[in-house]
């Protein structure tokens, strides 16, 4: 026991260039009571445990991780394969709507265009018809005009001519005339 007295008195003059304090920790220069106190203390906290059932317990840990990490991912991949097929579905869908939209919008701006086109032709033709309308209204006030000043152009030259060649005595001559004429018209309707 002396011995073991001495070895642990004598651990505090061991130099602490690579040491812990009570271990040396330079391989070649250990000694039994250090490798016995580093066993002591395996056993001790290892209580039962193996060394390879350590490792082994390790081992299955990391192998569980990894496959459920894998089946994790696994799952995830399918789930975005799975979205990816939907948002795929939903592409074909939307460019589909796209399509018949664009086939129907060409086909209403077609139909616009024919309406816009039917619509200008009746416009066009009303005013026409209106122009036409106006210039034959303007024709008969122009005629009716023309009609007027020949009219009173020709009264005025008649009255001008009656009253150039008519004197006072022409003039009771063609009354009494046309008194006679009056009278005999009303004797034949007696």
């Amino acid at each position: 026991m002396k011995n073991v007295t001495d070895s642990f008195l004598s651990l505090g003059h061991w130099p602490f260039a690579g040491s812990f304090g009570f271990f040396n920790t330079d391989i070649l220069s250990t000694n039994l009571i250090n490798l016995s106190v580093v066993l002591g203390v395996l056993i001790f906290f290892g209580k039962g445990v193996c060394a390879s059932c350590l490792l082994s317990d390790l081992l299955d840990n990391r192998k569980q991780r990894i496959l459920n990490t894998i089946r994790n991912s696994e799952e995830l991949r399918g789930g975005a394969i799975e979205q990816l097929e939907k948002a795929r579905t939903r592409l074909r869908k939307v460019e589909m709507e796209a399509d018949q939209f664009r086939v129907n919008g060409y086909s209403e701006i077609e139909r616009e265009k024919l309406n816009l086109i039917n619509s200008i032709y009746k416009t066009l033709e009303q005013l026409e018809n209106y122009k036409n309308e106006t210039i034959q209204f303007e024709q008969q006030r122009t005629i009716n005009q023309v009609r007027q000043r020949v009219f009173q152009q020709a009264l005025q030259g008649a009255l001008g001519t009656l009253n150039s060649c008519l004197n006072n005595e022409l003039h009771l001559r063609t009354i009494s005339a046309n008194i006679g004429i009056l009278g005999s018209i009303k004797e034949k309707t007696d």
